[in-house]
């Protein structure tokens, strides 16, 4: 399975680079492409200071304008987006593939003073439930939230799913480089399971911070080693996965068998 990570900066309204990458990573063959948290919108800071109309023209620019990069090259794109329903915004991820489009509502929002998603999006608030999960020449995936990741319950409901590779899309910003690479690995060898990653580049200031999104997207292995990443610059990372990867991992370890066993009791 080849996959990819765009990493870009926030994008507005022009679609150039998009167009541009996509091309390249459909010729490589590319099957699924992932990008950042905040690419195809505003940052969350800058999303707070503008109207629904204007928030809701934008996001449906920029779905028209994935759905047709997907059905032109014939491939999937995860991309993070907002969403206006009736004046509620929404924070969702979508599934741009060649002939649908669907969307995952995260589940577990950002609640900090200084950074609340969770009381400015109207995502519902109910049970943990598993996250998108699609197939793709029998390779499987799951997409959750970079923000997500931190949460035992997710993977929970993941575990019996069999996944061969996690997406998440992140926003991760500030001094957290070393911390992220370290929760990446450790849920890609916990769950033995591919992690691609991928991370915005670019900054946005206010009063009180600087907010430097540092890149670093990457690829954990099944056995939770590092096998690819970017720096902090604008670029496209195509990667290569192997099932019978995620197989022997999970043959070696022996994590989820001693799970089916004991919940058999």
């Amino acid at each position: 399975m080849l996959a990819a990570v765009l990493q870009l900066s926030a994008q507005g309204m022009s679609s150039t680079k998009l167009y541009n990458y996509i091309r390249i990573a459909s010729k490589q063959g590319v099957k699924v492409l992932l990008l950042g948290e905040y690419i195809l919108n505003p940052f969350f800071k800058e999303l707070q200071t503008l109207s629904n109309d204007m928030i809701k023209e934008h996001s449906e620019h920029q779905i028209k304008v994935l759905r047709e990069l997907a059905s032109t090259y014939n491939l999937t794109i995860i991309a993070p987006i907002i969403i206006v329903k009736k004046a509620n915004i929404y924070k969702v991820i979508a599934k741009f593939a060649p002939s649908s489009t669907s969307y995952y509502q995260q589940q577990l929002l950002i609640n900090y003073p200084h950074w609340n998603e969770e009381k400015f999006f109207a995502n519902e608030q109910k049970a943990i439930e598993a996250p998108l999960i699609f197939k793709i020449e029998g390779f499987k995936f799951a997409i959750i939230s970079g923000f997500e990741l931190h949460f035992d319950k997710i993977f929970e409901e993941l575990s019996h799913k069999n996944v061969d590779c996690i997406l998440v899309p992140s926003v991760s910003t500030f001094d957290s480089y070393e911390r992220w690479k370290a929760l990446v690995l450790s849920r890609a060898f916990t769950q033995n399971c591919y992690i691609l990653r991928a991370n915005r580049i670019g900054e946005y200031k206010d009063k009180e911070f600087t907010w430097r999104f540092y890149g670093d997207s990457l690829l954990a292995s099944p056995n939770g080693e590092l096998l690819e990443h970017l720096g902090n610059k604008e670029e496209l990372m195509i990667v290569q996965m192997h099932h019978s990867e995620v197989l022997a991992a999970r043959r070696f370890w022996g994590f989820r068998d001693m799970i089916h066993k004991r919940s058999s009791l």
